[in-house]
C-alpha cells in the first residue's frame, strides 16, 4: 500500500524560474563539477527553460520541494529533470514520484527513459526502482524502466 505523502505536482510558471535555478544549482553543481563541467548561471537557466511546458513543481504540504520534468514521446516517457531540494532528499519523495511514473508508464504501455550524471547517487534510487543502465556517454548513464 502506498503511503500518503501529501505530495502534488503543480505546473511550473514563469514566476517559479528563480526557485528552479536555485534548485538546479543546489542539486546539480556538485555532480557537474565532479564530471569536470562548470556551467554559468545562464547555462543553468537555459537548461531550466528547455521543455519548460513539461515542468512540474513538486510540492509537499504546499511547500516547493523539487522539480519533475518529463515528456511523452511516441515510444516512451522521458524524464528530463528530476530534482529535490537537498533537505528533502532521503525522505521517500523521489521514490513516491518514481512509483507514480512507473504506474503511468504501465497505463500508457510505454517504457521510461532518463539520464543521470555518473557521479550522482540518484542513480541508485533509479536502480532500486527497477531502472537498468542501457548505455552511457562521457558524463551520464542512460537508464530505462521497461514496462
Amino acid at each position: 500500500m502506498k503511503r500518503k505523502m501529501d505530495i502534488k505536482l503543480v505546473k511550473a510558471k514563469d514566476s517559479d524560474m528563480l526557485f528552479l535555478l536555485k534548485l538546479r544549482k543546489l542539486t546539480m553543481v556538485e555532480y557537474l563539477k565532479k564530471a569536470g563541467l562548470y556551467l554559468t548561471d545562464d547555462q543553468h537557466l537555459s537548461r531550466v527553460k528547455i521543455h519548460f511546458n513539461a515542468a512540474y513543481i513538486i510540492k509537499q504540504l504546499d511547500e516547493k520541494v523539487g522539480l519533475l520534468k518529463y515528456i511523452e514521446t511516441k515510444d516512451a516517457i522521458e524524464i528530463l529533470q528530476f530534482q529535490i531540494l537537498p533537505k528533502y532528499q532521503g525522505k521517500g519523495i523521489g521514490n513516491y514520484l518514481l512509483n507514480d511514473m512507473i504506474q503511468l508508464s504501465g497505463s500508457l504501455d510505454k517504457n521510461i527513459l532518463l539520464k543521470v550524471l555518473k557521479e550522482n547517487p540518484a542513480r541508485y534510487l533509479y536502480e532500486r526502482n527497477g531502472f537498468c543502465i542501457i548505455g552511457e556517454d562521457q558524463y551520464e548513464f542512460h537508464m530505462e524502466f521497461k514496462k
